[in-house]
């Protein structure tokens, strides 16, 4: 029997501009909210994205993240 959805937890979250379009792009591609595919992305993180392109990814965010908050 499948888990039941209960979203129990809540927290602000702020988003970039274009962090929210690709958030409501994909959930409105898969059917569903913008907290259901959060739940989906967090539940499912390591199966939906690739370890070392993760890693990769998260340094080049990180090194521009100070010009990025200026």
């Amino acid at each position: 029997m499948p888990k039941r959805l209960r979203l129990t937890r809540r927290f602000p979250v702020a988003l970039t501009n274009d962090a929210y379009r690709v958030l409501t792009r994909f959930a409105d591609e898969a059917q569903l909210s913008t907290d259901e595919a959060l739940v989906f992305l967090f539940e499912h993180f390591g199966s939906v994205t690739h370890k070392e392109n993760l890693a990769a990814r998260l340094k080049l965010f990180q090194a521009e993240l100070d010009d990025r908050k200026a």
